[in-house]
């Protein structure tokens, strides 16, 4: 069902997914015709169930986009409108907050956009139900800014998002909120927590696990915490819903089990479950329900279920089944980074586990003095966060092109710490603070979620913690991919295969290059590099220039983790010779490059000219036809229609956000 959902993102058009749906069924019908059913059971069986679950996972991400996609706008507007808020965060800026509104103003039919509310037009009133009037700049959601970047187009089509903008005047309110003077639990309960921990770093943390909202961690501490790898303790998900669901089930196990008459005839383990599934299903609705969380309490309840039928809790039958009913409601999800990261650490840590010598190891430590089973535990505990960190590394860089290498070591304190020490504190506080006895609590779960911002600054602080990389290529991740799907699926010696593909991936994963020019989509922005300096068109002072600088490798970050790259400007390229109008480089492989300073208007005679004695020719508005280039012309009429561009002059080769002939929505 992967295979096919994936297949459908890559396959650029409906001709092609239609053959490839043809493929699928010819493959189904040539093993059920040629195959002896008593000679080759199990090999019919595997391509006709395998070639039906390509085809419909690529019938079902077919269908989801068809019947949920959102088309853009079709142009950037200007414009008074009334909207109706139906979502506010305050947690996407510092000193904005970004609201979901629905009108039928900008284009005549009801449309949702997200907008952005600077913070001088910032009202209390700007709330979910409030109907407000107010002048908008809208734009369509932007596409990556170049290749490999994240494309918010995409999203924003699944998500029903026809539009972004942002506020541009004082804001008229023609209805207050629906029930404004009643805050919601989620955001009483956030407010508590902050009022009760009066340390800033601390109490963020701690109000960020209760409630999903990290409006109130400093910027500071949330870097450390991506740098140190800890960023999913952050993010509540499968590590969170699985920690609240752990205490409930464990503590009802055990209280129950002192009622005799209840235990002889009921089985606690199933009774436990269910204590366990509810407080998993309030705890995803009290932190506001967010997808990747919904995706985690689904895989979470399946975990439950297994153990109330007495089935084995992690096994990859379940992990498949969690996989399914997750590509079955949200096939975009497979895309995302969320779906990837999440899957690959319960794969990861499933094989791990389940592995001879793993569970050899762990048999074998059960007789031992509680000491050394301690230590053994810490040990696993270590390797298993090893296994993850390596598992995760090309998904981390493809997505984000910045991971903390140090977080199997800085996890092997958080993620006991989180779990077993600030969360239940967490839970205690808030029960005692009903008593109005739950100051006590307050002031540990205070100092547990100070040591784990501690943990997070020492880690991100140390010396080589973060590894940056350029834009990763897709076929590298598929490929490290398939050779650890081999590693972790097999078992025996069969699965020693998977190592070679495994170790030559990351090799070359770490050893990249960025590409030799990015150009944003924009043509606004434009990036060479040349001897680990990047070159650049304009100061990088905008989205797109810290986009680029992901991409390149470059992503501005702590002084201390500086890997001795630097940026420059395109006139300070070697032999570069630049006027007001235009810069000329010779780059590698003699190729010849024009670029434009801003949007060109040359005489037509005089730009023929230099375009015809040029291999590229770059400018952020449309050139005439006149203007020819011996290999590639990205003018402002290409870049609209196809996206940025990565250029790679020993190859000659040039990729772009939108592929020829792509008939995705978005």
């Amino acid at each position: 069902m992967l295979v096919g959902i994936l297949a459908w993102y890559g396959l650029l058009s409906p001709g092609e997914w239609l053959v490839f749906l043809g493929l699928c069924g010819l493959a189904a019908a040539f093993s059920l015709l040629a195959l002896d059913e008593e000679t080759y059971p199990f090999v019919r069986a595997a391509i006709v169930s395998l070639a039906l679950m390509m085809a419909a996972g690529l019938l079902i991400a077919w269908a989801r986009s068809t019947l949920i996609g959102t088309p853009p706008i079709g142009r950037p507007m200007v414009s008074e409108m009334t909207v109706r808020v139906l979502e506010r965060d305050d947690a996407a800026r510092e000193r904005s907050a970004r609201i979901l509104v629905s009108t039928r103003e900008a284009t005549g039919e009801p449309i949702r956009a997200r907008v952005t509310v600077p913070e001088e037009y910032d009202l209390p009133a700007i709330a979910p139900g409030a109907l407000l009037r107010m002048r908008i700049r809208l734009i369509p959601p932007s596409r990556a800014v170049a290749p490999g970047g994240y494309d918010y187009a995409r999203t924003a089509w699944f998500e029903g998002v026809s539009a972004t903008g942002s506020v541009m005047s004082d804001v008229e309110v023609f209805e207050q909120p629906r029930d404004r003077s009643k805050s919601t639990l989620r955001s009483d309960l956030h407010d508590l927590v902050l009022h009760r921990i009066d340390e800033g770093g601390a109490a963020g943390i701690a109000a960020t696990l209760v409630s999903g909202d990290r409006s109130a961690i400093a910027e500071p501490d949330a870097e450390a915490m991506r740098n140190a790898g800890m960023a999913h303790l952050l993010s509540i998900s499968g590590l969170h819903v699985g920690a609240v669901i752990g205490v409930v089930w464990f503590v009802s196990l055990r209280l129950l089990a002192l009622w005799p008459a209840l235990a002889l005839r009921l089985p606690l383990p199933f009774v436990a479950s269910g204590a366990g599934a509810f407080a998993g299903i309030g705890y995803t609705l009290l932190t506001g329900a967010a997808l990747p969380t919904v995706r985690a309490c689904i895989a979470a309840l399946l975990v439950l279920a297994a153990i109330a039928l007495g089935r084995q809790a992690l096994s990859m039958r379940l992990v498949a089944i969690a996989a399914i009913v997750v590509m079955l409601f949200w096939p975009e999800a497979v895309v995302g980074a969320s779906f990837q990261l999440s899957f690959a650490a319960v794969i990861a840590i499933v094989a791990f586990h389940n592995c001879a010598p793993v569970a050899r190891f762990r048999k074998a430590g059960r007789d031992l003095a509680w000491p050394r089973r301690i230590l053994r535990h810490a040990f696993l505990l270590f390797l298993t966060g090893l296994v993850i960190e390596l598992s995760l590394l090309p998904i981390v860089l493809m997505h984000f092109h910045k991971a903390g290498l140090y977080g199997a070591a800085a996890n092997l304190f958080a993620i006991p710490l989180t779990t077993l020490v600030v969360m239940p504190m967490l839970g205690l506080s808030l029960l005692l603070e009903g008593l109005d006895i739950g100051a006590p609590a307050w002031s540990m779960t205070a100092i547990a979620a100070d040591w784990l911002l501690k943990i997070a600054h020492v880690t991100s602080n140390a010396a080589g913690s973060v590894k940056l990389s350029p834009m990763v290529p897709t076929w590298l991740v598929l490929f490290i991919a398939a050779s650890a799907l081999w590693l972790a699926f097999w078992s025996g010696r069969m699965r020693l295969l998977g190592v070679p593909g495994m170790v030559l991936g990351l090799s070359v994963l770490l050893a990249l290059s960025p590409p030799d020019m990015i150009v944003a989509g924009s043509g606004r922005q434009v990036v060479i590099t040349k001897d680990r300096h990047s070159y650049w068109l304009r100061p990088q002072e905008s989205f797109e220039s810290d986009r680029l600088l992901e991409l390149t490798g470059n992503a501005v970050i702590s002084d201390h983790h500086d890997e001795g790259k630097s940026e420059r400007r395109i006139h300070q390229f070697p032999e570069a010779v630049c006027n007001d109008a235009f810069c000329r480089i010779s780059a590698d492989r003699g190729t010849e490059i024009l670029i434009g300073s801003g949007r060109v208007y040359a005489e037509p005679s005089e730009l023929a000219q230099a375009c015809a004695a040029s291999d590229i020719v770059i400018a952020e508005n449309a050139l005439p036809d006149r203007c020819e280039p011996k290999w590639l012309k990205l003018d402002g009429r290409t870049l609209s229609r196809r996206g940025g561009a990565a250029i790679d002059f020993d190859a000659r080769v040039v990729s772009y956000v939108r592929p020829a002939g792509d008939a995705h929505g978005w």
